[in-house]
Order: structure tokens, then sequence, then C-alpha cells
């Protein structure tokens, strides 16, 4: 991995997960992610640009407003660290080819999904509708190219749905959200279907270690709404970048 592109994704992705805070704060709420600019979310004030400089502005401000002094959420950061950590993660595995952009596209999608699900259990159209659509236009000059990912799209979107109607028709009632079913179409529609199919079994095997955690240490009931799309998300990240070999392998196996 070449030190000035590792610097300058690190640097791009502090930048983006500046600005993917500012859509997983404001799509919920239905407010444009354009304008107006940047404003603490206690006292409305207009934040200055030093003040939006990421990580950075968060340590010297010690996390806190500079006008009222209300404390400044540490997801703020977090993103930002984590955009950056994922951008450096795609680099190293793709390097730099025409994949990479659509791949951090990708990435910056399932951060947003990710925090927003896990937060308030809502994925936003505005995230998961257009990244369909730009997987399927993506995949007419990458991989997994565009039947692949028609393909994985309808298989992903499908493969929820039935899950949907089949928890329905057992339980008399609604267990999936059609965001979760979008979401999955959007990562078919990036990743193809095999490993869409891959994302589903690694979420659901998340979400189950968990839910069963959470259970035996008294934290949650049954009836407790696990965050799939989040769990979906990390699946997604853990197929996009080790997902083929973990493929080969399974197939392997089960040829023995």
């Amino acid at each position: 991995m070449d030190p000035g592109g590792a610097v300058l994704l690190a640097a791009a992705g502090l930048a983006v997960g500046s600005f993917l805070n500012v859509c997983i704060y404001r799509l919920p709420r239905g407010r444009s992610v354009v304008r107006p600019g940047s404003r603490c979310t206690a006292c409305g004030r207009a934040l200055r640009w030093f003040e939006n400089v990421p990580v950075l502005a968060y340590l010297v401000l010690r996390g806190c407003c500079r006008t009222c002094g209300a404390p400044i959420s540490v997801v703020y950061p977090l993103v930002e660290l984590t955009t950056a950590a994922l951008f450096l993660l795609q680099y190293w595995q793709l390097g730099w080819q025409p994949l990479l952009p659509v791949r951090l596209a990708f990435t910056g999608a399932l951060v947003i999904l990710f925090v927003v699900d896990l937060r308030q259990r809502i994925l936003p159209n505005e995230i998961t509708v257009p990244g369909v659509a730009l997987g399927v236009a993506a995949g007419v000059c990458v991989e997994p190219g565009w039947r692949a990912a028609l393909l994985g799209a309808a298989a992903g979107g499908g493969a929820l749905l039935a899950v949907a109607a089949l928890y329905r028709r057992v339980r008399g009632e609604e267990g999936l959200g059609m965001g979760d079913v979008k979401m999955l179409a959007m990562i078919g529609a990036f990743l193809g279907w095999e490993l869409a199919f891959l994302t589903l079994l690694l979420a659901s095997s998340l979400g189950s270690v968990i839910a069963l955690g959470m259970l035996a240490l008294g934290l949650a009931d049954r009836r407790y709404p696990l965050p799939l799309g989040s769990f979906l998300a990390v699946g997604a990240l853990a197929a996009a970048v080790g997902g083929e070999p973990l493929l080969a392998w399974y197939i392997t196996l089960l040829q023995r």
C-alpha cells in the first residue's frame, strides 16, 4: 500500500465521515443535508470552519459547544475515524482502480445506515433506493457487472421479502421492515447475489449471537427490536472485503 495514497485516503475518509455525520443527524428528521450549514444541535449557532475539522475540532473543544457548552456526541469523531479506517481497508484491498470509488461510496452508505438503524430503527430511503440504482449503474463498468448487479438486487430484496412473508404468516405480525428489504437489495446491487446471501448469513449469525448475549445478561427480552440493518451493514463490509475467499473455502468444504 502506497504511503502517500494511504494518507490521501485517510484524509478523504475523515472529511467524508464529517459529511456522513450530517446525513446521520438530518436524514431521519427529513432535513436537507446541504442547507443550512453545520450548526450546534442545542443552541442552533452556525459553526465556524475550524469547528468542523474532523476529530481535531472535537478534541480542541473538549466535546462541547463553544457557545452554549452543550455536549457533542462522541459518535461524531467515531464516525469520522471509522470511515477513514474503512477507506484505508478498501484501498489496501483494491489499490487504485475503477472499483475503488464505487466501494468507497458503498462504504459511506453502509456507515450511515448502520448508525441510523442502531439509533432510530429506520433505514432512510434517501440512501437505500438511490443505492440500488447506483450499484446497478456502476456494474456497467466494474464488478460484479450489470447483469449480476440486477440479479443481486432482485435476489437480495426478494430473499428478505420471502422471510418477512413467512414470519408474518407464522407469527401473525410484522417481523421485518421494507427498509431492510431495500437495504439488502442495495447490497446485492453492489456485490452480486452470492455476496448478498453471504451478507444475510453473516448478519443473521451476528444478530443471533448478540440477541442471545443480551437475553443471558438480562439486557433485553424476546420482543426487543434488533437493528437488522446495522447487522447487514457489518455483514456487507465483511463480505466486500473477505467474502470471495470465504465462499471459495465453503464450496471446497462442501465438495469434500
